[in-house]
């Protein structure tokens, strides 16, 4: 690794971390080390530390906050890109808001309501930034990032860049083309609002959080839902039925809250979560017939 640090400082990268603990970087403050993590700071940074990646054929991966993802305790082998202050921008051109992808959703929300501007209410409570909101087409409350989203510029992973339309992103539940068959890294969302009583657009924001800070565990570390929704139903519905509310693994812990999430009880690791997962996927397809699928990203080794 130590060549390949050089080679990023020949590149003007010079915001790498090596073998830094991703427990700092995940709102469940559990994963092992990842082998190098880098701060881009600009687009002519990032590309060219894609550059050196390609250069050294190493695998990567971008992050955010780090909400909605599981890190392994084994880490991550080759590189993590995390998204913060280099793309952390925000502007609005009459009701076309334009916004980096390190910039905060919720904070992105509260922005565009004191602005008149109605359509990303839902996402007042939804952790992370933009870059992995687009990503994983983040949603809550009946609508999602499809129904706003114009286009996302995306740095591509081998190193070209494009402005992809909401049509080409191929948005799904939950989901993007981003995520398997075009892996990119999303520096910049362009959303097309809705011009409404600013007054009614933040009473509406402020209901969507106050429902947040009273139905879920916000006190402990945690990566909001673990699972999506089965059709037709409620995973928290049918995890707290199943009686597997308070059931722990190690510190990690079904939330008594909101059956939908498990939450750090302070000495939790990966491992402990992920056998939490398996063991409510298991007991929900026994006693429901119904599979449970895993909303939150894993990543890494064991």
């Amino acid at each position: 690794m130590l060549n390949i640090a050089d080679a990023l400082q020949k590149a003007d990268v010079n915001h790498v971390r090596m073998n830094e603990p991703m427990s700092r970087h995940t709102t469940w403050k559990v994963g092992g080390p990842a082998d190098l993590l880098i701060y881009p700071q600009s687009k002519k940074e990032l590309s060219n530390a894609m550059r050196v990646v390609n250069q050294f054929q190493l695998p990567w991966r971008a992050i955010g906050r780090g909400s909605n993802l599981l890190v392994r305790d084994g880490g991550i082998r080759g590189v993590v890109f995390k998204l913060d202050e280099g793309f952390n921008h925000f502007h609005v051109e009459g009701s076309k808001v334009v916004v980096g992808g390190g910039y905060s959703t919720i904070l992105c929300a509260s922005m565009v309501s004191k602005q008149g501007l109605t359509g990303l209410e839902f996402a007042g409570g939804i952790p992370g930034n933009i870059g992995g909101a687009v990503y994983m087409n983040a949603g809550a409350h009946g609508s999602d990032i499809s129904r706003v989203l114009t286009s996302a510029e995306v740095l591509l992973e081998n190193g070209e860049w494009k402005i992809l339309s909401n049509e080409a992103l191929c948005f799904k539940y939950r989901t993007s083309i981003l995520q398997n068959e075009l892996r990119g890294i999303v520096t910049e969302a362009t959303f097309e609002l809705e011009w409404g009583d600013p007054e009614l657009i933040t009473a509406s924001l402020q209901k969507f959080k106050d429902r947040r800070r009273q139905t879920q565990p916000l006190q402990f570390p945690c990566a909001g839902s673990v699972f999506r929704n089965p059709e037709g139903d409620y995973a928290g519905r049918l995890i707290q039925a199943a009686g597997l509310s308070g059931f722990r693994v190690g510190d990690a812990e079904v939330s008594t809250l909101h059956a939908n999430f498990i939450i750090n009880r302070g000495q939790a690791i990966a491992s402990d979560v992920l056998n939490l997962i398996s063991h409510v996927i298991s007991v929900i397809e026994t006693k429901f017939g119904v599979t449970l699928k895993p909303e939150v990203q894993v990543i890494g080794e064991e």
